[in-house]
């Protein structure tokens, strides 16, 4: 079992909020994360909503919830009963006005914008959200001493990580993306044929952490770009891609105003495009972007609640491949290297300079930590997400 570092941090959340939210796709480990956050509460109620003899206890959602009142109850698929969300108001309500101070509710669901909507507007000031990610670095070498270069092959999805072979994880992987278009996708109101969408996917996986060019994406693929983007979106929705936004600062200087886009999962990434070895990762050209979209989705999970990501780059070619805004306004500035003896570059520390960023960091695959410049390091991956997890507000 991998020990995920948001079970503290939800059970806190618990504790402070009447319901928390954990969103996220299918597979990476709501469920078992919810469980064992429940096995810290006697008598708690767990009820997925996908099975119909679970759904049915919920004919009369407020009676059977107010039955269960004094523990907490846990409803996997929330998404699968939108009215829910009302009835959950009221219950909350009804206990705050009774003084009950007791952990209420934790709600799983397939992160979709008409599941945020929808809970926004029935529950503003009654819930928390978290947003949970695959299986990230720090997690992987606290269960198994090691395992960071199987996991940016393979990917942060709990059953293909732990799969018996490269082979059986490649398999799994293969399978969740048909399953995910041709299942899950449409259960969001979405009609897009599965190919197309594929297609979309894996263009997308071509153009990993690059600039977002919807005209070029449409034009390939036969469609509108207002079509595009609406694919776009639903990904991105769906916590299956990440919009990179770019960093805005008067600094006197042409800005490129285009975001970056990464497939967040690099087991999908490498998936999407046919790479089952590391062998096949390490000589194809996505491997560079594939390890730069890495490091940023495992810094992105240890970063303190409340933190910003950004990219920043000028039209003269300065460029800071992760800006990272902390809760307490400092800017760190992260440059992502592949290769085992780093440089940094004449862009990054200007563009460091312009922004006056607090810290910066160069993070490449090796396991020391040295200085690069009077103010920049090269870091390993592990050494800076140690790091930045420590800044995280009591």
């Amino acid at each position: 079992m991998i020990s995920r570092r948001y079970q503290p941090r939800v059970i806190r959340s618990l504790d402070e909020t009447p319901a928390v939210a954990i969103l996220g796709p299918r597979q990476i480990g709501k469920t078992t994360l919810a469980r064992e956050v429940a096995a810290t509460v006697p008598g708690s109620v767990y009820l997925d909503l996908e099975d119909p003899g679970h759904a049915a206890r919920l004919a009369d959602p407020a009676r059977y919830i107010e039955d269960h009142a004094g523990t907490l109850m846990v409803f996997d698929g929330v998404q699968r009963m939108p009215g829910l969300f009302d009835v959950l108001r009221g219950q909350i309500d009804a206990r705050r006005r009774r003084g009950q101070r007791v952990r209420q509710f934790l709600l799983l669901g397939s992160a979709s914008r008409a599941l945020l909507n929808q809970s926004a507007e029935s529950l503003a000031g009654r819930l928390a959200y978290y947003e949970l990610p695959g299986l990230d670095a720090q997690e992987v070498e606290e269960a198994h001493g090691g395992g960071r270069d199987r996991l940016w092959l393979r990917g942060g999805f709990p059953d293909s990580f732990t799969a018996g072979s490269d082979g059986a994880s490649v398999r799994w992987r293969l399978a969740f993306i048909r399953t995910y278009l041709e299942r899950e996708v449409p259960q969001f109101g979405v009609r897009v044929p599965a190919a197309t969408l594929r297609r979309f996917w894996t263009m997308l996986a071509h153009r990993q952490g690059g600039l977002l060019n919807a005209s070029a994406l449409a034009q390939s693929l036969g469609v509108s770009p207002p079509t595009a983007s609406r694919y776009l979106d639903l990904l991105v929705d769906l916590m299956l891609v990440r919009r990179l936004p770019p960093y805005f600062a008067n600094v006197g200087k042409r800005l490129v105003k285009a975001p970056k886009v990464y497939i967040r999962d690099t087991g999908i990434l490498h998936a999407l495009l046919g790479l089952r070895t590391r062998d096949d990762l390490l000589s194809h050209p996505v491997a560079g972007p594939s390890w730069e979209g890495f490091v940023i989705e495992n810094l992105r999970a240890v970063a303190p609640f409340g933190t910003d990501a950004w990219f920043y780059r000028t039209r003269a070619g300065a460029e800071i491949d992760l800006l990272l805004m902390l809760p307490d306004q400092r800017l760190w500035a992260v440059e992502v290297k592949r290769g085992a003896a780093p440089k940094t570059s004449k862009g990054f520390e200007l563009a460091a300079n312009d922004l006056e960023v607090a810290e910066r960091f160069v993070v490449y695959p090796g396991t020391a930590e040295y200085p690069l410049s009077e103010n920049t390091s090269a870091i390993p991956l592990s050494t800076l997400m140690a790091r930045l997890a420590k800044a995280e507000w009591p």
